[in-house]
């Protein structure tokens, strides 16, 4: 077969490959988003996950009656206020997640926290549930719900 307008080959080619480059390029789901930051290689992972996902502006809400309740506005007071204090008061605080439900803007990570607290030496076991919410694939809010008491019992010297 026989082009006339050879001319118009080459062009079209660029249109035709870079159209296929542009496919590729999958932007990640928001739950795809929440799980990068629990399901890393490692805790340092799963915080670079974390924040490069923050929108500058996200609201971060401890649980009422949780040690480090309140809501903190932006990575510098959640980093401060929250994440500092769970790696200098703690031994392997972490959360286990079980399962997601994703719906729209919203996911919810539901699983298990453990730890133990270092000034007591005593262990817990508590139910969590993580609710996020994003925009334009930036986390805007997070809250958790979770059962306090278990967690500052670990903390009392009784």
């Amino acid at each position: 077969m026989i082009i006339k307008n050879q001319k118009y080959i080459l062009p079209m080619i660029a249109i035709m490959l870079l159209a296929g480059c542009t496919q590729n390029q999958t932007q990640m789901t928001n739950l795809e988003i929440i799980k990068s930051t629990y399901e890393g290689k490692n805790s340092e992972e799963n915080g670079k996950n974390l924040q490069k996902h923050l929108s500058e502006n996200v609201k971060w809400t401890e649980a009422a009656g949780f040690p480090y309740a309140g809501t903190y506005t932006g990575f510098e007071q959640i980093a401060e206020n929250v994440f500092s204090r769970l790696g200098s008061e703690w031994i392997d605080y972490k959360f286990i997640p079980e399962d997601y439900v994703a719906s729209d803007d919203k996911v919810v990570a539901y699983g298990t926290y453990t730890g133990i607290f270092k000034k007591t030496n005593k262990p817990f076991t508590a139910r969590v549930a993580h609710v996020w919410k994003l925009e334009q694939s930036k986390i805007i809010s997070f809250e958790q719900f979770v059962d306090s008491k278990v967690v500052v019992d670990s903390m009392s010297e009784d």
